[in-house]
């Protein structure tokens, strides 16, 4: 077997250099594609709503699962607007989306399957991470929310003495969902469209990252808001989820021309 052939430069996609304002545009591009397909794209949000409210039922007792599985949602969360990218998409191409799009848009491809499998793998092991710094932040024993927030664990002198490991854990978070957001922002929705490696993609993805810095750190700051606010409504993911699964189809065709590579149909 003959190895492949290594990526030649004019091979990657062109990245273009964007205004610190785009984001505004592409959160408005999104609305107008969750406007059109309004449907469609609440169900996606009633689906991810649910798979919250779960969480949060299971957190009320588990408070270090609640952590972790909210933050880990962020980490996800690109992965489950793959069928809003397919949306977006059909709309650009003209085309009114249907539900056999949505369902095509998750047949996965070998490249875009390994993705998902890699963020799969780093949510569960966030999951497993906060759990463990939770439970070792506190000296007193609790029993879900309500008791990790009762006054005789707050006042615990290990929960004190331990305080730093919530700040690791802040930290660890920080700088895994800046990882996460940098390899996929693009390299998602690129998987989608273009029969491109995952390599390729990544990489695209990262160079998109480093091109427009102040750019990306306004639009992550966007998308950590609206899902903020959604996560502390819950009923606010309805409307958040679509509307930053479209917008961030946008942003990708902004970021990047990957034209030149042939198109997944």
């Amino acid at each position: 077997m003959t190895p492949a052939p290594a990526l030649a430069p004019a091979a990657l996609p062109a990245v273009r250099s964007l205004s610190p304002t785009r984001p505004l545009r592409w959160l408005v591009a999104g609305h107008h594609d969750l406007a059109r397909a309004m449907g469609l794209s609440l169900t996606h949000g009633l689906v991810v709503m649910l798979g919250a409210v779960a969480i949060a039922l299971l957190g009320w007792r588990h408070f270090g699962v609640l952590a972790g599985g909210y933050t880990g949602f962020l980490l996800v969360a690109p992965l489950l607007a793959t069928g809003l990218y397919q949306i977006s998409r059909r709309l650009a191409q003209g085309v009114e989306p249907t539900w056999a799009d949505v369902r095509q848009a998750w047949r996965l491809s070998g490249a875009l399957m390994r993705f998902a499998a890699l963020l799969a793998l780093i949510g569960t092991l966030w999951v497993g991470f906060s759990a463990v710094v939770v439970l070792a932040m506190s000296g007193e024993p609790w029993a879900g929310l309500q008791g990790f927030f009762s006054p005789r664990v707050l006042r615990s002198a290990d929960f004190v003495a331990r305080g730093h490991l919530f700040a690791l854990w802040l930290l660890a978070g920080g700088l895994l969902a800046a990882w996460v957001f940098a390899i996929s922002v693009v390299a998602i929705p690129m998987l989608l469209e273009r029969r491109v490696p995952m390599s390729l993609a990544v990489l695209a993805s990262v160079r998109a990252v480093g091109h427009n810095p102040v750019t990306m750190v306004v639009w992550a700051g966007l998308i950590f808001a609206c899902t903020a606010l959604g996560l502390l409504t819950l009923v606010g993911l309805i409307w958040f989820v679509p509307l930053l699964g479209h917008a961030s189809w946008h942003a990708y065709t902004d970021l990047v021309d990957a034209s030149a590579w042939p198109e997944r149909r």
